[in-house]
C-alpha cells in the first residue's frame, strides 16, 4: 500500500505543478516567475523560490507521518505522501532544471520523450509575457506539433485583437 501512495502522489503532483504553473506562476505570482522567462546569467532565479513550497509541503507531510514528531497521533500515510512529493521534486529538478534548462548538466536529446519534453518547454518559453503561453506541465507534456499549432492560433488571435 505505501508504494501505491507514493506513486499516486508523484502522479498527482504533476497536476498540482501544472495548475500552480498556469494559475499561480503565470497569474498573481508572475513577479517571481518572470525572470525564468528572461535571459540571464544568474545561478539562481526568483522563480527558484517556488521550490521552497514543495519542500515545505514534503517536510510537513513527513512530520505528520512521523511518530518522532507527532507521537501516537502520527498519521502514517503522511510519510508516504511526503516521500511522493519529495520524489516529484527530484524528478522536476532533474527534468526541468537539468534537462530542459541545462542548469546542472549538458545533454541535448535527439529523439524520444526527452526531446519532446525539451521541445514542449521551449514552446512554453516562446512567449515572454505571462499571457498566451502553452504547455504548463513539467513531466507529462503534449505533442509539440499540437503545441506549435495552439501557439500560432493564440498569436493570430492576439494580433487580430490588436488590430481592432
Amino acid at each position: 500500500m505505501p508504494v501505491l501512495i507514493v506513486i499516486a502522489t508523484v502522479l498527482a503532483m504533476e497536476g498540482v505543478a501544472w495548475a500552480s504553473h498556469k494559475y499561480v506562476m503565470h497569474g498573481f505570482a508572475w513577479s517571481w516567475h518572470r525572470d525564468h522567462h528572461q535571459p540571464h546569467d544568474s545561478l539562481l532565479e526568483r522563480n527558484d523560490r517556488f521550490a521552497l513550497f514543495g519542500a515545505a509541503l514534503s517536510i510537513a507531510l513527513f512530520a505528520l507521518g512521523s511518530p518522532w514528531v507527532m507521537g501516537a497521533g502520527a498519521w502514517r500515510p503522511g510519510t508516504w505522501l511526503g516521500l511522493g512529493v519529495l520524489l516529484y521534486g527530484i524528478i522536476y529538478t532533474l527534468v526541468h532544471d537539468g534537462l530542459v534548462h541545462q542548469r546542472w548538466f549538458r545533454w541535448v536529446p535527439r529523439r524520444g520523450y526527452a526531446k519532446r519534453l525539451v521541445q514542449a518547454h521551449k514552446l512554453h518559453h516562446a512567449t515572454a509575457s505571462r499571457l498566451g503561453a502553452v504547455s504548463f506541465g513539467f513531466v507529462f507534456v503534449r505533442d509539440p506539433a499540437r503545441l506549435r499549432a495552439e501557439l500560432r492560433r493564440r498569436r493570430s488571435l492576439a494580433m487580430s485583437a490588436d488590430s481592432l
